[in-house]
């Protein structure tokens, strides 16, 4: 049997990362152990969040956590997680238990974002059940960057999250 949280007790996630030209925001489920590890979302090697971003606003591939706040914030995002704590099994979604949600209607009352995507159906469905409800605000459901997710290929990835993202993010020129 694997063990369950490798986390302190007292960890809640990251905070959210947003500006004042923040229009849509991404939202995943909860950060996996590599990215607590790395102190920021995303931080699994192979998940392709990262380089999907960087190729749907034609920048480089962010490698500090600064870069990646910096990329988030020129694009026109903003990033979160659904859940502000949980207990899981490594990175297994399908494993939560006990999930606590994200103050996310707090963060739209201060942030203009416009649009929801969700990276993924466990983050949707968090977002359905908890946030939607005090947002009223439809969340797009975007296939899922994870490694596991792996019938879908970095370009197909790009094809999906293209067509959704598109009207909201400000490419480099």
């Amino acid at each position: 049997m694997a063990e369950r949280s490798d986390f302190p007790a007292e960890f809640y996630g990251f905070e959210p990362v947003w500006g004042r030209d923040s229009r849509a925001l991404i939202l995943g489920t909860w950060p996996s152990p590599k990215s607590r590890a790395q102190g920021f979302y995303y931080g699994h090697p192979q998940n392709r969040f990262w380089p999907l971003l960087a190729r749907l606003t034609g920048n480089e591939r962010p490698v500090t956590i600064e870069e990646k706040k910096r990329l988030i914030l020129n694009s026109g995002l903003a990033l979160w997680d659904t859940l502000a704590h949980c207990t899981i099994v490594g990175a297994r979604d399908e494993t939560i238990e006990d999930p606590v949600p994200n103050d996310i209607a707090g963060l739209l009352a201060r942030a203009p974002v416009e649009a929801i995507f969700c990276n993924g159906a466990a983050a949707w469905k968090f977002y359905e059940k908890f946030a939607r409800p005090l947002t009223g605000i439809k969340a797009v459901k975007l296939p899922s960057t994870s490694p596991a997710n792996a019938a879908w290929s970095l370009d197909r990835l790009q094809e999906a999250w293209g067509q959704a993202l598109g009207p909201y993010l400000v490419k480099k020129p």
